[in-house]
């Protein structure tokens, strides 16, 4: 990975750019870009808009949170899509549904970067692979790394990794550069979507552990052997190596599998409670994108004849086949 503040490579940052998901990490990731950019950030909620325009806070997702007057909110997809370059911030499960939304308006060689993490249901596809099926005139990139919204937003040292051709990721990189938040880049699109993907499976796991009081020993075994896993299956799909033992696999996992303010490790605890996937989805519950990236994982494994024997007893958990 390489740093994009190197002088021997200068990156020109985008001038404009647009954030499509107004949820906290949108909002988190728009006050970023604003220390470099106009940002447009398109909300569907009149409420969030409303409240960025008139308080420059996000009340709903992101409250207390001063907002930079770089930001500007919008309601119209179209204007969000001329930007200079998108970031898409919406859920893995809801991609295709906001990319066709928004492959109209994407003129030709415009970066979309991807934000959430995850594999899509019923097809397996990784979001990259979806962005590609729908929008093949977008230029592909996805943002991945250990971060939580709230330490972003407040500012806290943070380093991600964003990947895409080298020019458009040196660009996107250097226009993501704050004094606190530092992007990496890499052109391995393939390892960095699978690795933000595959962690969160092995993040429930480990609450799982944790939750039904079996020790750090385990959990340290389910982290090391999980991640043995995601390595199996990384190189079936032509991920490098180094991408996956690097921020967005190995340091988004050990940051994921380790604290309760990770939706998917306080999932897997509350499981290992006893609770089930029903209750603990119910409507208002924080979304925790690993239950729906489980099956999936399994599923794309098997097409590719990779073992993943903990992720397999992750899904068995959450369809109720058998507890913990």
């Amino acid at each position: 990975m390489t740093n994009p503040s190197t002088p021997e490579r200068p990156a020109a940052p985008y001038a404009q750019l647009a954030v499509v998901g107004a949820g906290a990490w949108g909002t988190a990731l728009a006050m970023v870009a604003a220390h470099n950019a106009r940002v447009r950030l398109w909300a569907r909620e009149a409420e969030v808009r409303g409240s960025v325009t008139t308080k420059r806070e996000n009340t709903l997702f992101l409250p207390g949170v001063a907002l930079p007057e770089a930001i500007v909110p919008v309601a119209d997809l179209a204007e969000a899509a001329s930007a200079e370059a998108v970031l898409l911030v919406a859920p893995a499960q809801h991609l295709r549904t906001v990319l066709n939304g928004i492959a109209a308006h994407l003129r030709a060689g415009t970066p979309v970067v991807l934000c959430a993490k995850g594999i899509e249901t019923g097809t397996g596809l990784l979001l990259n692979e979806v962005l590609a099926e729908i929008v093949p005139q977008a230029v592909p990139a996805i943002l991945s790394g250990p971060s939580f919204a709230r330490d972003v937003a407040r500012g806290l040292p943070t380093a991600v990794t964003i990947a895409s051709h080298d020019a458009v990721a040196m660009r996107l990189a250097r226009t993501m550069l704050s004094p606190s938040f530092r992007p990496y880049v890499s052109e391995d699109v393939v390892g960095v979507a699978l690795g933000g993907a595959a962690k969160n499976v092995y993040a429930i796991a480990c609450g799982m552990v944790e939750g039904a009081g079996l020790g750090e020993s385990a959990r340290a075994a389910i982290l090391s052997r999980g991640f043995a896993e995601l390595l199996r299956l990384g190189s079936a799909l032509g991920a490098r190596p180094e991408t996956l033992m690097g921020l967005s696999g190995l340091g988004d996992l050990v940051l994921t599998a380790t604290s309760l303010s990770s939706r998917n490790f306080a999932l897997g605890h509350a499981l290992g409670k006893g609770g089930t996937l029903a209750e603990l989805s119910a409507p208002g519950r924080p979304l925790a994108e690993g239950a729906a990236t489980a099956p999936a994982l399994v599923a794309r494994a098997r097409r590719h004849g990779v073992e993943l024997p903990i992720a397999e007893a992750v899904a068995g958990v959450l369809a109720g086949k058998f507890g913990i």
